[in-house]
């Protein structure tokens, strides 16, 4: 008997091993390309994570992290390859996972036995891979894989100051092969054969140690558009990602990092699945939004440390459209990986578990519509008053509407707002964006083309799923 289910054991396990690693990594998904696809699920990304030091730091301890993530409903981390880092104190970010201790940066290239690395111990062998780097890399992915969380693996970042560039590996002061010596800005540009021939054999070694990993994709490089990276030097990174993945079983999505707050994308990539953009405008969605590609904000900051201007970016940015939000969390650090820093006040951004509740309450509202099924809507609003803004997102039948207003006009006033909509009879859910508590609950009958909604009272925004009662009885029976 105990045979018989150790072998029915072996022969599950053996069965979860060749389905996994024959299952797709997330992708478009193929009904509207706007959003993914994740284990046979329409998906949305939406986090509140670390400052993107959680495998190049070896003090940092993922798994804590991660497990701290998932258990705030989140499903996105952001990590870099280890190329770029920080010095303490850079960008004036209190215990900055970006900024290793001294020794305890750990990338993609072997330490040589030649001391002189800037922040201690040896020089890199740009020709010599360090495998410890590589199993903690997939560890962390594989963790993050068991708590349901999608890595977006960064690859490169420029170098904003020469305090960056003088840590890199690429430098020629922290190597032994004589590679680096040029500006930073000179990097990525294909401009020095020798440098893009290290940065090539990394994504390839990269690429090709991932492969089997569903719970990722690549980014080419963080804000491309500081100091000196070239959109030929990207474009060619993508196609050694597309033409290394070409002859592996599976094949992940590429991501660009477009632009701070807005960009229209006059030529885009063929081989970018995800465009980015970092403190993001919805109106960066508007104007791209007809290239049927992914779109996402995926860093905040620069807004004060409170919750509110990132809560109204994220609402904004989702229902205008978007797929990914990813907040800047520098509650996570060093010795406080389960998110509990108290930060000072002088940080460039905000983060904690009650941003990640608020941040949970939006990516429950989205997935529970149908999104894919839906598209940015902003035509439904005939008329609203002049304190509020408004968001939508609809198709036949449902809708997702958001509103805010002014943060001066916090008075009890009457607020309505008219809504292009056919007659018949709606049901209204009406949610508080903050505690995710349904404020209010009603079924609103029309016989017109205009819907004239009262909003309940509220401070700052409200968030409306609105459904037309036909199609609830079709859904029942």
């Amino acid at each position: 008997m105990l045979r018989t289910r150790y072998l029915v054991f072996i022969a599950l396990t053996a069965f979860f091993y060749v389905a996994c690693s024959r299952s797709r990594p997330i992708h478009l998904h193929p009904d509207n390309p706007h959003y993914f696809e994740w284990q046979n699920r329409p998906t949305v990304l939406l986090t509140s994570g670390e400052h993107y030091g959680a495998v190049l730091n070896l003090e940092f301890d993922f798994e804590t992290y991660l497990q701290t993530v998932r258990a705030a409903g989140l499903n996105l981390t952001r990590t870099f390859s280890g190329v770029y880092c920080e010095h303490p104190g850079a960008f004036n970010i209190s215990k900055n996972t970006l900024a290793p201790a001294e020794n305890q940066l750990i990338c993609p290239w072997a330490r040589s036995d030649e001391r002189g690395y800037a922040n201690g111990g040896d020089r890199f062998d740009l020709d010599s891979w360090d495998e410890a780097y590589f199993n903690r890399l997939k560890q962390f992915i594989r963790t993050a894989a068991a708590q349901h969380i999608v890595v977006e693996l960064v690859l490169f970042c420029p170098f904003y100051g020469d305090e960056q560039w003088q840590l890199s590996p690429l430098h020629i002061s922290n190597n032994i092969n004589g590679i680096g010596d040029v500006d930073r800005t000179e990097v990525f540009t294909l401009q020095h054969d020798q440098l893009t021939r290290v940065q090539e054999n990394m994504v390839r070694k990269i690429v090709n140690e991932l492969n089997d990993f569903d719970n990722l994709y690549y980014e080419i490089c963080n804000e491309p558009y500081f100091a000196g990276p070239t959109l030929a030097w990207q474009a060619y990174i993508a196609q050694v990602i597309k033409d290394t993945e070409s002859s592996l079983p599976k094949q992940h999505m590429i991501a660009q990092n477009i632009a701070n707050n807005f960009a229209r994308i006059e030529h885009p990539d063929e081989n970018v699945d995800l465009f980015n953009f970092h403190y993001a405008l919805p109106s960066a969605v508007d104007a791209n939004y007809h290239l049927n590609r992914a779109l996402g904000d995926d860093e905040t900051g620069f807004s004060g440390t409170g919750d509110e201007p990132y809560r109204l970016e994220a609402w904004n940015f989702m229902l205008a459209g978007g797929a990914v939000f990813s907040h800047l969390d520098y509650s996570f650090t060093v010795d406080h990986e389960d998110g509990t820093y108290a930060f000072p006040a002088t940080q460039p951004g905000g983060g904690g578990a009650a941003m990640r509740r608020q941040i949970r309450v939006l990516k429950e509202f989205i997935e529970g519509l149908n999104f894919t099924r839906m598209r940015p809507m902003q035509e439904i609003f005939a008329s609203t008053m002049p304190s509020l803004q408004a968001r939508a997102l609809g198709c036949a039948g449902e809708y997702a509407i958001y509103f805010s207003r002014a943060q001066q006009l916090r008075e009890n006033d009457s607020l309505r707002c008219d809504l292009a909509l056919p007659s018949g009879s709606y049901q209204a859910r009406w949610l508080d964006p903050v505690r995710g508590d349904v404020i209010k609950t009603e079924t609103i009958h029309h016989a017109t083309n205009i819907l004239t909604i009262a909003l309940p009272t509220f401070d700052r925004d409200i968030a409306l799923a609105l459904r037309e009662a036909i199609s609830l009885q079709v859904e029942k029976k």
